[in-house]
C-alpha cells in the first residue's frame, strides 16, 4: 500500500470536523439536524445543501441556525441548535424518500471537498452519512462505496473496511465486490497487506500496541483440508504463517461459523472476514444502530454510520441517531489518539 498524499502537519491541529449528510432524500439530514441539536465541544462544519436543510428542520419542527463557514470561520463550536454549513448545491430539491439522480454529482461534490478539507488539515475527521449506491450509478458514475471512492480521492491503493460494534471488531479483505469475484481477490499478497493495514491502525489509532487477530477462512470449515477448496492452503494460510514468523500474533485460517463464539473471541483484538456479508451480519446483530464504519488505511480519518439511508423514515422524526452519533465520538478518539492527546467527545 502507498499513501501519496498527507495533511499538512505544518499547520496548527484542526478543530472542525467535516460532515456530510449523505442521499439528500434519506435520513442522512434529519440525523445531521438532530446533531446539530446537541452541546459540542468542537465545530462541526456540513457540507450540503442549504434549502435542503432548512426544508428538512421545517418539516422535523427543529430549529437551526445556518452559519456560514470559511476557512477564518468556523473556530468555536456553534450553539445548540445551530451548525456551520460549506454549501454544496443540490441539482433537484428531493421529496424525503424519493431520491433523484441528477443530484448524484452534488452528493459526490460533498465527499470531495470534505475530503479535501482532512488532506490540507483543516478537518480533524470527517464523518459519512448513508448514501444510496444504486441512484449514483444509475446517474452514470461508476461507484462501489465510500470506502473506495475516499481511497481514490486520497491516492491509497488499498483501503480497509473495517465496522465496530460494541467490544467487536470486524475488518473485510474484500468490500463491495459481486461474491463470485471474492475468491480471485483472496491472494497471499493481497491478505498480507490487508493484515498489515489492520494492524498498523489497531496500533495507530486505537493505541492497540501488539493486536490479536482472527482471520477467517474462505470456505466452509476453512476448507476442510483443501476438499471444500484451496484458498485456505494457496493464500491465507501462508500469509498467516509469514506474518506469524514476524512476531505477529494472528490466528487462523479458522471456520467462520465457530469464530464468533463469545469463548473463542476472547483475548481477540480484531477478526478479519473475507467477504462483506460473511462477518458484517454478525457485528451488525451484536450492535446495529450504535456500530461505526472506518476506512482504515487512508492519511485522514473517516468514519461512518453502520446503516442505509432508510428512505421510508426520512423526514419522520423517526430516524435514531445512535449509530451517527458514535461515528462522530469515534473520529474524535481516533483523532486524539493519533494526537495523543486526551479525548473530547460530543455530549
Amino acid at each position: 500500500m502507498m499513501n501519496k498524499r498527507s495533511p499538512d502537519h505544518s499547520l496548527p491541529p484542526p478543530a472542525a470536523i467535516a460532515i456530510t449528510p449523505g442521499e439528500p432524500a434519506g435520513i442522512g439530514p434529519d440525523l445531521v439536524l438532530q446533531i446539530a441539536q446537541l452541546p459540542h465541544s468542537q465545530p462541526l462544519v456540513v457540507f450540503a445543501d442549504e434549502q435542503l436543510l432548512r426544508k428538512r428542520a421545517q418539516l422535523l419542527g427543529l430549529p437551526l441556525n445556518i452559519l456560514q463557514y470559511t476557512k477564518a470561520v468556523g473556530s468555536e463550536p456553534a450553539e445548540p441548535g445551530s451548525i456551520y454549513l460549506s454549501p454544496v448545491p443540490l441539482a433537484r430539491q428531493p421529496s424525503p424518500g424519493q431520491p433523484n439522480a441528477a443530484n448524484a454529482e452534488s452528493l459526490l461534490e460533498a465527499l470531495r471537498q470534505a475530503t479535501r478539507g482532512c488532506l490540507e488539515g483543516r478537518f480533524q475527521a470527517m464523518v459519512t452519512g448513508p448514501i444510496n449506491k444504486a441512484m449514483i450509478n444509475n446517474a452514470g458514475f461508476t461507484f462501489t462505496g465510500h470506502t473506495e471512492f475516499i481511497a481514490e480521492l486520497c491516492q491509497v491503493e488499498l483501503p480497509v473496511m473495517l465496522l465496530i460494534g460494541g467490544n467487536l471488531r470486524v475488518a473485510l479483505a474484500t468490500t463491495h465486490m459481486a461474491l463470485r469475484e471474492v475468491s480471485a481477490r483472496i491472494s497471499q499478497q493481497h491478505i498480507e497487506q490487508v493484515l498489515t493495514v489492520l494492524i498498523d491502525d489497531l496500533q495507530r489509532s486505537f493505541k492497540i500496541a501488539d493486536p490479536r487477530i482472527l482471520v477467517l477462512g474462505l470456505n466452509p470449515h476453512a476448507g476442510e483440508d483443501g476438499f471444500l477448496g484451496t484458498e485456505e492452503i494457496d493464500s491465507i494460510r501462508p500469509a498467516v504463517d509469514k506474518l506469524i514468523r514476524q512476531g505477529r500474533r494472528i490466528e487462523g485460517p479458522v471456520p467462520a461459523d465457530t469464530a464468533f463464539l463469545p469463548a473463542r473471541l476472547q483475548n481477540i483484538d480484531a477478526v478479519l472476514s473475507m467477504y462483506h456479508d460473511q462477518g458484517l451480519p454478525v457485528l451488525k446483530h451484536a450492535g446495529f444502530g450504535e456500530a461505526v464504519n472506518i476506512t482504515l488505511g487512508l492519511p485522514v480519518i473517516r468514519t461512518s454510520v453502520d446503516h442505509g439511508t432508510a428512505l421510508e423514515l426520512a423526514g419522520s422524526g423517526q430516524a435514531q441517531i445512535g449509530s451517527f452519533r458514535s461515528a462522530l465520538h469515534l473520529a474524535q478518539q481516533i483523532a486524539a489518539n493519533r494526537a495523543g492527546a486526551a479525548v473530547t467527545t460530543v455530549t
